[in-house]
């Protein structure tokens, strides 16, 4: 029978302590960092196990990785702190990548309504537009088609491709999180794109739309493909990390953030939207720093096995 191993439970914080926390934990050796949130979720009295926060007493970090064996830690105590509701990352992304799903077809479908009714107080800002039929242009199409492809895609990933190496996160957080995606892809983006005055109602250079759809088209399916890879590289349910090759891992710490911003360039190309550039340009800002921790993590990882990059997701670049 293996050995137990006992270790010393602090509340990290004074004015959300645990009240019923129990001074010490009596573990088997095997046990990981989520068995002990686990246990302490239930000694505690807590429902929800993900709500147990473990810190390490010495540098105060958060223990992010819940299949580390604590013996390998080498602790004997654990800064325990409540996190409040949790919400599953997947269940988070899921509800991120709808916003855009919902507002552009409201826009896309109702144009013939809505635009009418906003035009009076836009007037002296856009030209006249032409109401006559409200069709559509081929460009506001088309990137209709892209916008809700490419978050389909998302949704499709995040349901069935993704492994997350943290299982959940403070529910509160879920609308600030949201906010960038509804707001800016969704409500922004399509309010723009599909008005009669936009700069896609007006496009008339066909070949444009063709070199931005052929960018979408290579963009989503490498994107795909690498996030199809990473999740290959992990096993159901750990959080195990290797080293990433091909695809375009050996230019570029991301690839896929690569990629994704290759199929954004196609999609601002079709729709000569300044809205969606505002979308890609301050998600790109978001992927650098993603990029760069990852650069970071297996650097520190991995130490000389991993060929170190210089830039994370743009050639040359970033």
């Amino acid at each position: 029978m293996a050995a137990d191993l006992t270790v010393k439970l602090t509340n990290r914080s004074r004015k959300q302590a645990i009240k019923r926390l129990p001074a010490s934990l009596d573990l088997p050796s095997t046990a990981n960092v989520e068995d002990a949130k686990i246990a302490i979720a239930s000694k505690a009295g807590v429902s929800d196990h993900n709500r147990i926060g473990l810190f390490d007493p010495t540098t105060n970090k958060t223990l992010k990785d819940r299949k580390a064996l604590l013996s390998d830690l080498k602790l004997d105590e654990l800064l325990v702190k409540d996190l409040g509701p949790q919400l599953a990352w997947r269940t988070v992304f899921l509800i991120e990548y709808f916003g855009p799903l919902l507002f552009h077809p409201i826009f896309f479908g109702l144009r013939n309504y809505i635009y009418p009714a906003l035009y009076p107080y836009v007037k002296d800002f856009v030209p006249v537009p032409n109401y006559n039929g409200g069709d559509l242009s081929v460009s506001q199409r088309i990137t209709f088609a892209c916008v809700m492809l490419h978050f389909l895609k998302r949704e499709f990933e995040t349901a069935f491709i993704h492994k997350f190496s943290a299982s959940t996160m403070p529910a509160f957080n879920v609308f600030r999180n949201s906010f960038f995606y509804w707001a800016v892809a969704g409500l922004l983006a399509a309010l723009e794109v599909y008005a009669p005055f936009s700069p896609a109602a007006k496009a008339e250079n066909l070949s444009i739309d063709a070199l931005g759809l052929a960018l979408y088209c290579f963009g989503e399916f490498m994107n795909f493909r690498v996030h199809y890879y990473l999740s290959s590289l992990r096993s159901p349910g750990g959080t195990e990390r290797q080293i990433p090759r091909g695809l375009g891992f050996e230019l570029v710490t991301s690839p896929n953030y690569m990629y994704e911003i290759l199929s954004w360039i196609g999609v601002i190309l079709i729709s000569r939207s300044p809205s969606v550039a505002l979308f890609i340009s301050l998600g790109s800002m978001y992927m650098y720093t993603w990029g760069k921790g990852k650069e970071r993590a297996y650097r520190k990882e991995f130490g000389d096995k991993y060929k170190k990059k210089r830039f994370v997701m743009l050639p040359g670049l970033l």
